[in-house]
């Protein structure tokens, strides 16, 4: 039983079939304490929309099933405007579409809090994008793409959820560290070793990395350093994959997907 001043926000939310009634309500939880040594860093992406290293292995959350919705169900919109505003298509395509992705962002906080507690991790250090959309123009198309980027609700998702866990959080101004160019074993900052999109080659230190691997051990070591063995065309080149499964509405291993 919820006390009436702990109700936050009330929805009434028309599903296609029937009304449905929710309630958002502020509770307080019991936190696990985690005793957890190891750390981990993530970031958050529009291709993939996750990356995490805990030093000595990656996991990557390519972002494929949102964009598929997203551009299905834009296209259901936009076929369907009617003459004096939306249609009752259009607006169901909305709400189908805004439905399905909070749906993946709670799949996707989930699962990482869960990679993080498998690996006994007890500080996790997120990439905070917060001025990306005002930094400079991206173009219409990627205007477009920055703007449907909900990197706040994610950020959010992850923080109460690693809460319950025990996991303590901490958001790290990724362009102030300019994780996206800096080489995580030698430190070298380029535009050029990003070689191409999901490729980064270190002309100092020949280190090969998946780039948003790369961007996410950076993280990781804004709080602890990092391992001194090579980890060149290793975990960092070759993460572990992990799939959001459309027909089970969970996120599992690629080869499972």
């Amino acid at each position: 039983m919820t006390d009436v001043e702990d109700v936050q926000q009330v929805r009434i939310i028309w599903n296609g079939d029937h009304w449905e009634l929710h309630f958002v309500c502020k509770v307080a939880i019991d936190a696990a304490d985690s005793s957890g040594e190891t750390t981990a860093g993530v970031d958050l992406g529009i291709c993939n929309t996750a990356a995490i290293s805990v030093g000595d292995e990656t996991v990557l959350y390519p972002g494929n099933a949102l964009k598929e919705d997203a551009h299905y169900f834009r296209q259901e919109e936009y076929d369907t405007e009617g003459e004096n505003g939306p249609s009752t298509h259009a607006e169901w395509a909305r709400q189908k579409k805004s439905r399905r992705q909070t749906h993946f962002l709670h799949a996707l906080s989930k699962d990482i809090v869960e990679q993080c507690v498998d690996r006994d991790v007890g500080k996790i250090a997120v990439g905070h994008p917060k001025n990306i959309r005002e930094d400079e123009d991206w173009g219409r198309h990627g205007n477009k793409r920055l703007h449907d980027w909900a990197f706040e609700t994610i950020l959010s998702h992850i923080e109460y959820k690693a809460e319950e866990r025990g996991i303590e959080v901490e958001r790290i101004d990724e362009y102030e560290l300019a994780t996206s160019i800096t080489c995580c074993e030698c430190g070298m900052k380029a535009d050029s070793n990003r070689v191409e999109r999901g490729l980064y080659v270190c002309e100092e230190c020949e280190l090969v990395a998946n780039s948003d691997c790369n961007a996410a051990e950076n993280m990781r070591k804004t709080v602890t350093p990092s391992p001194s063995q090579d980890r060149s065309n290793g975990c960092l080149a070759q993460p572990s994959v992990r799939l959001f499964d459309k027909s089970t509405g969970r996120v599992a291993p690629q080869e499972q997907v």
